[in-house]
């Protein structure tokens, strides 16, 4: 649960210079496509914030260029706290590896919040003749560019997750990057790709259906509710951790007050009992965090994620 009660956003909603907000249509961008794990977070996030904001909170779906169509769209957008930009690990990754970003995450967006934080899962295509990570390791090495890997586009965390167990493995998968996380996924599911690093939110019910075969999970350590599969790390590669991150920002100069209003009202979104359970049984972590430690988590992402990009020779093209 988040450490801000439900009850302290009524009172700021009821009181004080925030008292005429919202009082339209707030307008929440997912820079991914329907289906991505972004976007399940958001729809989960937003149904229930237009219930404690007695208004319409409508998700909009901006999917392409790494997270940075989305981005691009709610930079522009009017400072008056009817556009929210859900962001992820995806932005602050792209600050390096992007040469000519038209917007500045730090000068052109005020954080919010950090929402939650899940967990990724490497899965092949049933037909792939692995069940394991070093039997996908051992194909790879045997055949060089060979296996195709698919990401919800580059600069993604699917992105980043499989370019990070490639350089640690030492083995060539090809990249083929999607317009989201739901194209992807549904190239890994029809075997037009052979491997991907989702979310663990959409990839678990297709593992469970038989749809896709899960190798191992990319946490430090094994998961308590899925403790059959190892982490990739346990299995030969002690550095390997991969995941994802979500959060909330607002563009540049959006009153303060609004702000607060904002935040204060997700926490009890993400407080909320069916909310709460339901992204627990989905793989997410609730957070809460309050802009200050937002902004920090942030700046301290950008940089650990600069070096990766220098180390790995990682480019958007």
């Amino acid at each position: 649960m988040c450490q801000l009660a439900a009850d302290g956003f009524a009172q700021t909603h009821s009181t004080g210079s925030g008292q005429d907000y919202p009082v339209k249509v707030v307008r929440y961008v997912v820079p991914g496509s329907a289906g991505a794990g972004t976007d399940v977070l958001g729809r989960i996030v937003a149904g229930r914030l237009s219930q404690v904001f007695g208004q319409q909170v409508i998700v909009e779906n901006r999917a392409g260029a790494g997270g940075n169509i989305g981005a691009e769209i709610a930079a522009k957008a009017p400072a008056d706290g009817y556009t929210v930009l859900q962001i992820s690990l995806t932005h602050a990754l792209n600050v390096s590896l992007y040469r000519n970003l038209s917007y500045d995450l730090l000068r052109d967006f005020a954080p919010v919040m950090q929402l939650a934080s899940t967990p990724s899962i490497v899965v092949v295509h049933p037909s792939l003749p692995v069940k394991s990570i070093g039997d996908l390791v051992r194909l790879a090495t045997a055949r060089p560019g060979a296996i195709n890997y698919a990401s919800a586009g580059t600069g993604t965390p699917t992105f980043l997750s499989a370019e990070l167990f490639k350089g640690q493995a030492g083995v060539n998968l090809v990249h083929v990057p999607y317009k989201g996380g739901g194209e992807a996924m549904t190239s890994v599911i029809s075997g037009e790709t052979s491997v991907y690093f989702p979310p663990i939110t959409t990839a678990l019910p297709l593992v469970r259906q038989g749809r896709l075969r899960a190798l191992a999970v990319t946490t430090p350590v094994r998961l308590p509710f899925l403790p059959q599969y190892p982490t990739v790390a346990e299995v030969g590669y002690p550095r390997y951790q991969a995941g994802n991150w979500y959060g909330l920002m607002v563009p540049a100069r959006t009153p303060k007050e609004r702000i607060v209003t904002i935040r204060e009202a997700a926490v009890a979104a993400l407080n909320e009992s069916t909310v709460s359970k339901r992204l627990i049984d989905l793989g997410y972590v609730s957070i809460g965090s309050g802009p200050e430690e937002f902004a920090a988590h942030i700046k301290a992402e950008i940089a650990m994620l600069a070096k990766v990009v220098r180390d790995l020779r990682l480019t958007a093209n």
